[in-house]
């Protein structure tokens, strides 16, 4: 179950991303965060705290809580 809610938001991290034709490594530039940490977030395979969350949400310019929509 918590495996899934974490792929999912990695899914929808990513989705997210492309729509605004950001990179991996401009997100990771954006955020201070490693490019291979970004790629494991939205591969799912590490789960991710509400303050890198609140980050990525910032600077995709999306409300976090759109982060958790994950009807796709």
């Amino acid at each position: 179950m918590e495996e899934d809610i974490i792929k999912k938001l990695g899914i929808k991290i990513r989705i997210e991303r492309q729509k605004r034709k950001v990179s991996q490594e401009k997100l990771a530039e954006l955020t201070g965060l490693n490019r291979n940490f970004i790629g494991m977030i939205e591969r799912g395979e590490t789960n991710v705290t509400v303050k890198n969350l609140a980050c990525i949400a910032e600077k995709l310019q999306i409300d976090i809580r759109e982060l958790f929509n994950f009807i796709i």
